[in-house]
């Protein structure tokens, strides 16, 4: 693990101290599990920009469509048997 060394506001490092203190958790574990969910919004957010500006574009659109009807051809297939 490679040791990483930074500056937080005091009043930032105050709540740190007492969250540390009432959850019985070492500070750098609740920086790290903050930090986790922290990087995961990000990844959520940027697929959620991803999928948006997808939905508007019609060639993407096109392709899915098509891909639909592929789906639907296979399932009636599925069904005659």
């Amino acid at each position: 693990m490679t040791t990483f060394t930074s500056s937080l506001p005091d009043d930032l490092l105050d709540k740190l101290a007492k969250a540390s203190s009432n959850l019985k958790m070492p500070k750098n574990k609740i920086i790290e599990r903050a930090l986790n969910i922290y990087l995961e919004q990000l990844d959520r957010a940027a697929y959620e920009k991803s999928y948006k500006r997808m939905a508007n574009d019609p060639d993407m659109i096109a392709m899915a469509e098509e891909g639909m009807a592929e789906y639907f051809e296979l399932l009636k297939e599925f069904d005659k048997e």
